[in-house]
């Protein structure tokens, strides 16, 4: 194992190698010291994980905000763990407002950035056109599978869908888990059912752009909401 310190950035790159191939697989730290592993696909860099991080990227802390009017009527960062619950947020990251996603304090690692509308777009039609539909096409967005894990997801029988035969997900290897999310009235659902990120991308002065999947669908779909919403966090290399 190599170790290098960069930026104040610890990257661990761990090589293996045969007679046939090397594999490489690069782990960053966020300021917390959460370690996460990382995947290319085409010409992006993605953390694979949901972002955990209970500071801002200069050190200071996010608040953790576990009562449901708090977090209904808040208008600056926080976050929380699904139903409050450290294990969940172990598992399946943190969720967080719109406003912790667009503080200009950083929620992402040093060299890296909490993705945009444009980013996910970039990685779906990256998908499409290089066949991880889950029928090989390449047009049409059907890649839902692709870019999920092979466990957690509820089971579902439509052809194509997330939860229809799990062995068949993650041939993108961004391993999406179905963390849920807090609604804006404070309330949590739909973890084992949803998957939800925000983006950096405010739609309107209410809203923000945020991407989804379900488990019963097909489809990945970009959308606004309302932004003190609680969703996960996926960070792109810059």
């Amino acid at each position: 194992m190599l170790s290098l310190l960069v930026a104040g950035l610890m990257i661990s790159v761990i090589t293996s190698c045969s007679k046939t191939d090397a594999v490489q697989t690069t782990t960053i730290k966020d300021i917390d010291g959460n370690v996460y592993e990382t995947v290319k696909i085409g010409t992006q860099t993605w953390i694979v994980e949901n972002l955990k991080t209970t500071r801002y990227r200069n050190g200071d802390s996010i608040h953790n905000i576990s009562d449901a009017t708090s977090w209904a009527n808040l208008t600056t960062g926080g976050y929380c763990n699904y139903n409050n619950e450290t294990y969940y947020g172990s598992k399946y990251g943190c969720l967080y407002n719109w406003y912790a996603v667009s503080d200009s304090r950083n929620l992402a690692p040093v060299g890296w950035h909490v993705s945009t509308d444009a980013d996910w777009a970039i990685l779906q039609d990256y998908l499409i056109a290089n066949g991880y539909n889950y029928d090989g096409s390449t047009t049409g967005n059907y890649i839902a599978k692709s870019l999920s894990a092979t466990t957690d997801w509820s089971t579902n029988t439509s052809i194509g869908s997330i939860g229809n035969d799990l062995s068949k997900n993650n041939k993108s290897g961004f391993t999406a888990l179905p963390g849920g999310y807090r609604i804006n009235n404070g309330s949590f659902a739909n973890i084992g059912y949803h998957a939800f990120w925000w983006t950096t991308t405010e739609s309107t002065p209410a809203n923000a752009v945020y991407c989804y999947l379900h488990f019963s669908e097909s489809t990945f779909t970009i959308y606004p909401a309302a932004k003190n919403w609680g969703r996960s966090v996926r960070c792109v290399k810059d």
